[in-house]
């Protein structure tokens, strides 16, 4: 039921079907009908004088290879034609890939706040296909987000769908799907489960005519000369380092004897001779040795073809160590300082994105750096059976459910507003903190409002807090909100009454799984289920009668199993059945408006470990979560009521 794609370096990237129906062909070769397949090693090149389309494409951890968009190749070409020799900053396009940089010369992808290589390849497909006439067919992911297929079943899909077919099978490029174009859905044979399918037109990749010209070909010649030490170029030269090093000694474990150690990357001299070149120490180094290792060139003529290397598409693979263990030492230019790098295998506290940039200032400085696989987080408990699945002791029933909103008519504006504060016949002479103006004065709202009973210049002041406000603002504030009955005061943000928000329709649940959460190994763990299909915006939301999307739901958030968690858990039920959980409103993540968001009550979905900031151990979360439903106003008090 899995799908194709995923973002560049993402390691969690579906295989198609859960790998059912997935034929592994050998790295770097074509599939029947795709167009001039590439080596990774180098740039490809159209027949001659003959119009192609160009599509960058990156080698994910399954072996295929991914399409960049259109807009992100054009980019490539366009530095490609200034500089064949540069390096391409992929955040200048698209700021989704701004950790991205793509290396032309030894044509890798590497990713500057965790060191992930991928190897990249520049493609070419007929005018008249998909990527030509700018077009992309999409799957729905489990995130209810969509994802592009590789750029081969892409324009399988669009001749089909131009030649008008009912529907499509795809079990000759090796995926166990069927497209159905009456539905637009895509099923998998095996499991049966289906998916959407979109067809949308998006800007026409970049065409090309010809073979590129002679200054441009591949690889690159020699350069000579001082670098360039603004921070871009250390960036691009320390890029190309790590790219290097990790690359030969690749090709040193495929070819013993074949690459001959030198001092110069492929094709150009980025330090001059004597000065101290950037080293690099792989991940697989004996312990506690500094095992340094200048960029060490493959350049034409050393032994070995700059056609497909097999063990190449191994980088970045489960279970593959990124730069691999080297055999033997290369030479390194005098002035290079050793370091020994211990214990860099991405399991310290040290935070991806800083330890990835100390790596490139300390390789552009000349200092050996360790590039390791990073740690990926645990987001879920091992498979629990039903049998194990048991209801939370003191918890009653294991599944609560909202409805649409039910409008309460009883109590007009008017009527809450007098309820909660009293009546100031002497204000004193300060600011109203709604209206800014003096509360001796008029409200700011007059002539905005005309409630029956209330002057503009009326003051009050709320019972609990004692903070003083024109009636006529906290009326205008109140219309503004929930128009639930209740009161929040603007200043100290205490409740006046039963706050509830404006969640959408949906499904809690919660049970107890056997399995423990880090910092908790004496407790069982307990699991909360949120569900909310999308829907229509009611009366009380941002736009009343539009859709709203509702993005990766089911959501399981955890808990442990303590006299503490289960605290938490029955609060966050009340908080559930006041609909304060989610609201609608604009992601913090996505940028995407009229979605289902989080509402300032925190939850921890991340189930075994803490990368991402919302998992365990943390030692104070369950504290703060209970000041976070307290200033919701579902506090301890709700429980005894």
């Amino acid at each position: 039921g899995g799908g194709f794609g995923g973002a560049p370096g993402d390691p969690r990237v579906p295989v198609p079907g859960g790998g059912a129906g997935l034929s592994r062909r050998p790295p770097g070769m074509a599939r029947q009908g795709s167009g001039a397949m590439l080596a990774s090693g180098g740039l490809g090149f159209p027949p001659q004088n003959v119009a192609r389309v160009v599509v960058w494409e990156w080698l994910n951890e399954h072996g295929r290879w991914r399409p960049y968009s259109a807009a992100v190749c054009h980019h490539i070409e366009n530095v490609l034609k200034e500089d064949a020799r540069g390096s391409v900053v992929l955040g200048q396009v698209d700021v989704q890939l701004a950790p991205y940089v793509i290396d032309l010369q030894s044509m890798h992808q590497f990713r500057q706040d965790t060191g992930t290589m991928r190897p990249v390849r520049r493609n070419f497909y007929d005018p008249s296909s998909a990527p030509g006439k700018g077009i992309v067919w999409e799957w729905e992911n489990d995130n209810n987000s969509w994802t592009p297929y590789d750029m081969d079943i892409c324009i399988t899909i669009q001749n089909a769908y131009e030649k008008q077919h009912p529907w499509l099978d795809l079990s000759s490029l090796g995926f166990c799907y069927l497209i159905y174009f009456s539905s637009m859905s895509q099923m998998n044979r095996q499991t049966q489960r289906k998916r959407r399918l979109r067809r949308r037109m998006d800007l026409a990749y970049p065409l090309t005519m010809g073979s590129i010209p002679k200054s441009q070909s591949w690889p690159v010649g020699a350069s000579t000369g001082t670098p360039c030490s603004c921070p871009q170029c250390l960036l691009v030269n320390s890029t190309r380092a790590a790219s290097n090093a990790i690359l030969a000694s690749q090709r040193r474990k495929l070819y013993p004897g074949a690459v001959r150690q030198s001092s110069t990357f492929a094709g150009g001299t980025l330090w001059p001779a004597g000065t101290g070149a950037p080293a690099v120490v792989a991940g697989g180094a004996a312990k506690g040795e500094g095992l340094r290792v200048a960029g060490a060139g493959f350049a034409p003529g050393q032994g070995v073809p700059s056609a497909a290397l097999p063990g190449l598409n191994n980088l970045n693979r489960p279970g593959t160590q990124r730069g691999a263990g080297l055999g033997a030492r290369a030479a390194v230019p005098p002035g290079v300082p050793a370091l020994p790098v211990k214990n860099l295998n991405g399991t310290g506290p040290v935070h991806p994105a800083l330890a990835g940039m100390t790596g490139i200032l300390m390789c552009a400085a000349g200092l050996p750096v360790c590039l390791t696989r990073a740690p990926k987080p645990i987001l879920h408990p091992p498979p629990v059976s039903k049998s194990d699945i048991k209801p939370v002791p003191g918890v009653n029933g294991i599944c609560r459910k909202t409805k649409k909103k039910q409008l309460k008519k009883s109590k007009t504006p008017e009527d809450v507003v007098r309820r909660y504060i009293q009546k100031v016949k002497n204000p004193p002479d300060e600011d109203c903190t709604i209206c800014m103006e003096r509360l001796v004065t008029s409200s700011g709202y007059e002539g905005v409002l005309s409630p029956r009973g209330i002057k503009p210049e009326l003051v009050g002041k709320l019972g609990k807090c004692g903070h003083m406000y024109h009636l006529l603002c906290l009326l205008a504030m109140y219309n503004n909100g929930n128009k639930d009955g209740s009161l929040q005061c603007p200043t100290c943000k205490a409740i006046y009454g039963e706050k509830t928000g404006t969640q959408p329709p949906g499904k809690m649940e919660f049970h107890l799984i056997p399995h423990s959460l880090p910092g908790y190994t004496d407790s069982k763990t307990i699991r909360i289920v949120y569900d909310i299909p999308t829907g229509i915006q009611g009366p009380e939301h941002p736009n009343p009668g539009k859709k709203f999307t509702a993005r990766g739901f089911p959501r399981h958030c955890y808990l442990p199993d303590n006299e503490k968690g289960r605290k938490v858990l029955k609060l966050l039920i009340v908080a559930w059945d006041r609909r304060l959980i989610f609201t609608i409103g604009t992601s913090n993540t996505t940028g995407e408006s009229d979605t289902v968001v989080w509402n300032e009550i925190h939850h921890k979905t991340e189930f075994g470990s803490n990368l991402t900031g919302h998992g365990y151990p943390d030692p104070n979360y369950l504290d703060n979560v209970l000041a976070e439903l307290l200033a919701q106003g579902v506090s301890e008090a709700t429980l005894k009521d």
